[in-house]
Parts: C-alpha cells; sequence; structure tokens
C-alpha cells in the first residue's frame, strides 16, 4: 500500500522501487549494467537511431500529431536569419540565425513517458474506478489537464524524470525482420522467443529491447509521404493479447522496449472482452510495471552492422529531452558497437 493507493493491479510492480518512485523498470539500470553496456563497445562505430524528426510526413499515421514547424525567433521585430548586428547604430560583423521550433513531442522518433497511458482502476478499493498512471498517481492530481491559466502537465512522472536517469544501458536488437520479412505478423511469445534465440537468449535485468522490424526503413523509402494503406499491412508488430508474451516481459526484468515501428504493438488489438485496454502492451508495460517504450526509431543500419558482426547487443544511449511535465519526448538514441 501507498498513501496514493491501497489496491493495485494484480500483475504489477507499484511500491517495488519506493512509494513516490516516478522512473519504474529503469532503476533496473544499475552502475553494473551499465558497465556491462560499455563492454559491448569493441569496434568504437555510433549509429544515430533517430529518424529525421520531419517524418513520417503529415498527420495521416496520427491526426493529432503534425510535423515540427521552424521559424526564426524575432529581434526588434525582425526575423533572425541572416540577421546583421548592430552595435550604437553601427553595422557589424556579425550575422546571426536563431530557430524557435513548434514541436509534438511523440510526432517521430520518440519516448512515450510513464503518463502517457494509464487506466481507470479502482485503486480506492470502493468498487469505483478512477484514472491513474504507474505506481498509483492520480490523473487531475498528479497528471492533470488544462485548467484556465493553469497548463496540462504530469506534476508526478514527468518525461524529465527518464531524462535525470540520463538513460544508458545494454541495447539488444531483436531482428523480426528477418523472421517475418515486409508482411504484418502479429508476433506472439513462440515466435518472439525464436527472434530471442537468434539474438542469444541471454536477455538480462536493466536490458533495453530494440526490436527491428522495417517500418522505419520503409517510412524513409516513402519521403514524407507515408501511405497508410501500404504501412497498414506491413512489418511486424507485437501481440498485446498473447499473455504468454506479456508474461515474459513481465517476468525478464528489461527496462524498455523500443521499436521501430509506429506504436511497438499491433493496432488495433486483438478481440477481448469488454472492458479492456484498447492498447494492452502499454497498459502492462507504462501503468502496470513501469517499462517505458520507444517507437518510431531507426534500426535499419545498425541491424546490418551487427549481423555483419554476428552480434546482437550494443552501448545504447538514449536519454529523452528534459522537459518538465511532459508525456513523451523526442529522442535521438545511439548505439556504440
Amino acid at each position: 500500500m501507498s498513501p496514493r493507493w491501497k489496491c493495485r493491479p494484480v500483475r504489477s510492480n507499484w511500491g517495488d522501487f519506493g512509494p513516490d518512485d516516478e522512473i519504474g523498470r529503469l532503476n533496473l539500470i544499475t552502475p553494473d549494467v551499465v558497465r556491462k553496456a560499455v563492454a559491448e563497445v569493441q569496434l568504437g562505430q555510433s549509429y544515430c537511431l533517430s529518424l529525421p524528426l520531419n517524418l513520417p510526413g503529415g498527420n495521416a499515421l496520427n491526426p493529432r500529431r503534425y510535423p515540427p514547424r521552424l521559424a526564426p525567433t524575432l529581434r526588434d521585430g525582425q526575423p533572425v536569419y541572416n540577421f546583421r548586428l548592430d552595435a550604437h547604430g553601427a553595422a557589424g560583423t556579425d550575422v546571426l540565425c536563431d530557430d524557435s521550433v513548434l514541436l509534438h513531442t511523440q510526432y517521430s522518433t520518440q519516448w512515450d513517458g510513464l503518463a502517457h497511458v494509464g487506466q481507470m482502476f479502482d485503486v480506492d478499493g470502493t468498487g469505483q474506478p478512477v484514472p491513474v498512471y504507474y505506481n498509483g498517481f492520480r490523473g487531475g492530481v498528479d497528471v492533470v489537464g488544462q485548467a484556465g491559466s493553469a497548463p496540462a502537465e504530469a506534476r508526478r512522472l514527468g518525461i524529465e524524470r527518464m531524462a535525470e536517469k540520463a538513460i544508458q544501458s545494454r541495447g539488444v536488437l531483436l531482428d523480426l525482420a528477418a523472421l517475418c520479412g515486409n508482411e504484418r505478423r502479429y508476433v506472439g511469445y513462440d515466435l518472439f522467443m525464436r527472434a530471442v534465440e537468434l539474438a542469444g537468449a541471454d536477455i538480462e535485468p536493466g536490458d533495453i529491447v530494440c526490436l527491428y522490424t522495417g517500418f522505419a526503413d520503409l517510412l524513409l523509402e516513402m519521403d514524407g509521404k507515408p501511405d497508410i494503406a501500404v504501412l497498414d499491412r506491413s512489418c511486424a508488430v507485437l501481440d498485446g493479447r498473447d499473455e504468454r508474451l506479456c508474461e515474459w516481459i513481465a517476468d525478464s526484468g528489461i527496462a524498455a522496449i523500443c521499436a521501430d515501428n509506429y506504436a511497438v504493438e499491433g493496432l488495433p488489438a486483438g478481440e477481448a472482452a469488454m472492458p479492456c485496454a484498447r492498447l494492452p502492451l502499454h497498459q502492462l508495460c507504462l501503468f502496470q510495471y513501469g517499462i517505458p517504450l520507444g517507437e518510431l526509431w531507426y534500426l535499419g543500419k545498425l541491424a546490418q552492422a551487427l549481423e555483419k558482426e554476428g552480434r546482437s547487443k550494443f552501448l545504447l544511449t538514449a536519454p529523452p529531452l528534459r522537459l518538465p511535465g511532459a508525456v513523451g519526448s523526442p529522442v535521438t538514441p545511439v548505439a556504440t558497437i
């Protein structure tokens, strides 16, 4: 129990890292785990795992999210681009450019923070479900909507907590593209374990699992004009309704799951008795266990390099923006092999 809840989900780790924990399974990234991750660096080659942040392009993938909008800042009403700096009325030799950006934090390569998805759940044992998030943090109290001039923000579980963790760990690439090709397949436990075996079958607590499906490669080929009909029938996705897969994720001790696809799990999820989560894997990971999810990561070049070396593991560095109150963040992950 904690001051915020009397009942926790049957399958969850609420309270296991302390009553006020806000980073969930990232706690398992210990100094020993980081040292083990650093030991994976053999060639000293680094790979950018981010798409250009103006991809996928448009808002067809998600009608609520739009590409970044860059604009110059203003100085004395003038846009600061190729701007000559004056001093005491005389033109100096300096020429300045200065940007601003309107950025949807989960448009492109991103982290889902722990306040991104919660659940209606009876934390008080009264028979009345209320909106709550990982470790019992309350909607309307800890994660608040806009009210008047007060902003909508995650007062607890904000993405800045993940940034403060300064995420570095051992990444393990699972090559689902090698098993599924470009076909849309819902990957359950059996197929997932085949990928784990191909990767060496030694995934350990604190590791970050990265799923290469080829989806981001397709987005790059589409060059900012995503063909939703093609994308909807392409590349592997996890089956969030597969109970054995969910049990493995819960028991494995992995710190996070990242994928090059849109949502890690397949949408729509399989049929289930109502009421149920429409995003069952998000519910399991973000709400029940505090396992962050990375989406739309670019893993193609890394997958090729690891295959050439006969490896699947690498040093992964991937802190989000230290943006207080945000529920997600762009990220430029770096893999070093």
